[in-house]
């Protein structure tokens, strides 16, 4: 279903849908987006109490590099079915992601802490990356 653009009480998209982007959809379920400081809080705060492994992309709408690697990224969390993925704008997330300093950055979390980083893109790379981690 389709939205007419321009009407004045539209509310903006955020998290995976503002990107814009064509993305492949999550059939496990395990795909989210935080698109406020709130909901990046939130998620952080349910890694820190939960034992699943995760991974957070930590991206932006203007970051041509982000926008490549998003629909691998996208895709392959339905390959990696035990790790939950988490995409976060940094420009919607600005206080929580205050300590990122380049686009793309990945943190891996397993057991509630982070254990891993990337720095960031490469397709082979980030699926190596997401086997070793889940």
């Amino acid at each position: 279903m389709e939205e007419a653009g321009g009407r004045s009480g539209e509310a903006k998209k955020t998290g995976l849908e503002g990107t814009g982007l064509s993305l492949p959809g999550s059939s496990h379920g395990n795909l989210r987006s935080a698109g406020s400081d709130q909901q990046l809080k939130q998620t952080l705060d349910s890694l820190k109490s939960s034992r699943s492994p995760a991974v957070i992309n930590y991206g932006a709408s203007w970051c041509r590099v982000c926008s490549q690697i998003l629909p691998s990224f996208c895709k392959f969390s339905n390959e990696f079915k035990n790790l939950t993925f988490i995409y976060a704008d940094i420009d919607e997330c600005p206080d929580t992601t205050q300590n990122i300093r380049y686009t793309p950055t990945f943190h891996f979390y397993r057991d509630g802490e982070k254990v891993d980083e990337m720095l960031g893109t490469g397709e082979e790379r980030l699926h190596d990356r997401l086997w070793l981690h889940s």
